[in-house]
């Protein structure tokens, strides 16, 4: 298959993604953080021609200063057709700049790269999907069914100034009947992958109970913080068993060329054993083929010369679909063995996984297109973070993680840019994502 090459359409979404970066909309996880307002304006201005000429209607929706939303939406004809909604976010995590070659807010072109922190995550498709999205405003005839653009605020912190407040104040605005969103066209040998499901998160406190006194005295006190010490040894011990499915067999088809290999990791009892050999990837094989536990907050005591009677360790649990809270309880029961008498268990804030079928017709719109455009098959995959795709899952909308990236985007490539220095993106990526979003919104919305 040919290289992409960059046409003047396909410039206009390499300068929008340039033009997003240099907005810096950092999210850093607090309320007045993010303001996307800044990259509100830029896409209100790539759209004003075709708002004047009444192709297209867009809404700014603000769920605190500065936190803003676009909607933008090209209306069809045909109101028993599909709505396809195309979600974006616009904010981006922190960045230190010491860790960068170039300004990571500077948005430059080089040798065919846009750098910038957001340009892969996901600023390239949100103006991929602006940019698709104004082709179909202005094309001669108006699509049979909506197509609408959701630039969202405030994913990057879990979407309650964006995403989740958009469906809860607006339903009407974001109402869509499928959607393609971010986290996939990273390959996967000769496959593109699209997303299909992402794993939840169960987040659990355990609480450990001691007997305090004087640090200068230590005899006849039990100090919490070693039964921090024991339980977080439990848990470096007992690791929970590996749970394979249809997801996990279509990415060793896909990935794993060494049958012996592949044999070794469809086995729920060699699986462990067989990671290591799968390099840069091994982590993410090991993340979606199980329900993670990983410590990540300790607590243990106050002052200096007090022995603490409470201690807690935070878990960050990942679950797979299909995974109940009451499940996670028991798993976590199981793994503790005989310490579980001992502690409290508190359930923290989280969310289930969530999938959409790949027998969907929106799946297989994004298959025919890729190969039309590529050559290559895609392969479902499940994604072992969460994107804002979910919450659409929950209302019962078919969602897929998105992207066509170019021969070279391996996962391991696609993970490195993903929140990491000297972040950027190339146009071929862009231009081959273009291609395949064309195909897919003629054939679904028309």
């Amino acid at each position: 298959m040919a290289r992409q090459r960059i046409g003047a359409n396909d410039d206009d979404a390499v300068e929008l993604l340039r033009a997003l970066i240099r907005e810096a909309c950092v999210n850093d996880g607090t309320p007045g953080s993010g303001q996307e307002i800044r990259s509100v304006r830029v896409l209100q201005r790539f759209f004003a021609a075709a708002v004047a000429a009444g192709r297209v209607e867009t809404q700014v929706l603000e769920s605190a200063p500065g936190r803003a939303s676009l909607i933008a939406r090209v209306r069809g004809t045909d109101p028993s057709a599909p709505s396809l909604g195309l979600l974006g976010h616009l904010d981006v995590v922190p960045v230190d700049p010491d860790g960068w070659s170039r300004n990571p807010f500077g948005g430059e072109l080089v040798d065919g790269e846009i750098w910038g922190r957001g340009a892969v995550d996901m600023l390239y498709l949100t103006a991929v999907f602006a940019c698709v999205l104004r082709e179909a405003a202005i094309a001669a005839e108006p699509p049979r069914g909506d197509l609408v653009l959701l630039a969202v605020a405030d994913e990057e912190a879990g979407g309650e100034y964006g995403i989740h407040w958009l469906v809860r104040e607006h339903p009407d605005a974001v109402r869509v009947s499928e959607a393609l969103s971010e986290s996939g066209g990273m390959r996967m040998g000769r496959h593109v992958a699209i997303e299909v499901a992402e794993k939840g998160s169960a987040g659990r406190r355990l609480v450990v109970r001691g007997k305090p006194g004087h640090a200068s005295i230590p005899f006849g006190a039990s100090s919490a913080a070693y039964r921090v010490g024991d339980v977080l040894q439990r848990l470096g011990e007992v690791k929970p068993a590996a749970q394979l499915g249809e997801l996990w067999d279509a990415f060793v088809a896909a990935r794993i060329d060494d049958p012996v290999l592949a044999e070794r990791l469809r086995d729920p009892v060699s699986i462990d054993a067989a990671l290591p050999q799968l390099g840069g990837i091994a982590g993410y094989a090991h993340a979606v083929s199980r329900i993670t536990l990983s410590p990540t907050v300790l607590r243990a005591g106050a002052t200096h010369n007090v022995i603490p009677a409470v201690g807690t360790i935070d878990l960050d649990i990942r679950t797979l679909p299909g995974t109940s809270d009451d499940d996670v309880d028991e798993l976590l029961a199981a793994v503790l063995g005989p310490l579980a008498e001992e502690i409290e268990i508190q359930r923290l804030r989280g969310w289930a996984a969530t999938a959409s079928s790949p027998s969907e017709p929106l799946f297989g719109a994004v298959e025919r297109a890729v190969g039309a455009v590529t050559g290559s098959p895609v392969v479902p995959i499940m994604a072992a973070g969460g994107s804002d795709a979910r919450v659409l899952r929950e209302l019962g909308i078919p969602a897929y993680g998105f992207g066509v990236l170019g021969p070279t985007w391996s996962y391991e490539r696609y993970r490195e840019g993903v929140h990491g220095n000297d972040e950027r993106i190339d146009a071929e990526s862009i231009a081959l994502s273009l291609a395949v979003l064309r195909r897919v919104v003629r054939e679904r919305v028309g």
